[in-house]
């Protein structure tokens, strides 16, 4: 299988992109500038290297250029992820996802060819806030400053009635896209009126922010 990503620096984001990486059969090219680093990331992926990655021709050498995304994490060293970005951004890589340590950061990154942009910090403590003001939405997807894909635990007033019933279109302006059913486990991409909602289903919905929260309270 031909490796289609590279992770650029393996602390303990980086390393986490490879080990997940690897349990999705996806293989990698794991580099950092840290032997023991190095070490530890060899049991899952296939092409463990000691390099340092700001030099241009060592990304070269590796086949960077023939990635179809790469992932830069590289902690606090803010210039040493600028210049690989640049580098990534020349060199033809079509995703470039990087972790930035703050929003200036972030819009430096944006301007060397970034294509994706990484808060750890920001983004877990958005989703912890929206966990405790929502506790029944598993999770989010920001489509804008206004839209969001949600998957919710459907609330027990849900339980037993058809999508129909629920008429959450006309009572939230909210359309469910999708229910993953865990009895039987199968995915229903745009569910019918007459579908039955069960307690151990998933629904995927999309909608205003807003109007998902309403949701809860239903």
């Amino acid at each position: 299988m031909a490796i289609r990503y590279a992770v650029i620096g393996l602390g303990n984001f980086g390393s986490w992109v490879v080990r997940t990486l690897n349990d999705l059969r996806q293989d990698t090219i794991a580099i950092d500038i840290d032997k023991d680093r190095v070490q530890k990331i060899r049991d899952y992926t296939s092409t463990p290297v000691l390099a340092d990655a700001t030099r241009k021709e060592n990304l070269i050498s590796l086949g960077i250029n023939e990635m179809k995304a790469a992932v830069v994490s590289l902690g606090d060293n803010t210039s040493a992820a600028t210049l690989i970005t640049l580098y990534l951004q020349e060199m033809g890589v079509g995703q470039i996802i990087v972790k930035a340590v703050d929003e200036d950061h972030g819009k430096i990154l944006k301007k060397v060819g970034a294509t994706d942009i990484i808060f750890p910090e920001k983004d877990m403590g958005v989703k912890v806030a929206k966990s405790l003001v929502m506790p029944n939405i598993l999770e989010f997807i920001d489509m804008s400053e206004d839209f969001q894909i949600a998957e919710i635990a459907p609330p027990n007033d849900f339980v037993g009635k058809s999508l129909a019933q629920l008429a959450l279109p006309q009572r939230y302006n909210v359309q469910v896209i999708g229910i993953r059913e865990l009895i039987p486990e199968r995915f229903t991409i745009v569910p019918m009126g007459d579908f039955i909602v069960k307690d151990s289903d998933i629904l995927v919905v999309i909608g205003r922010g807003s109007n998902i929260n309403r949701i809860k309270s239903y």
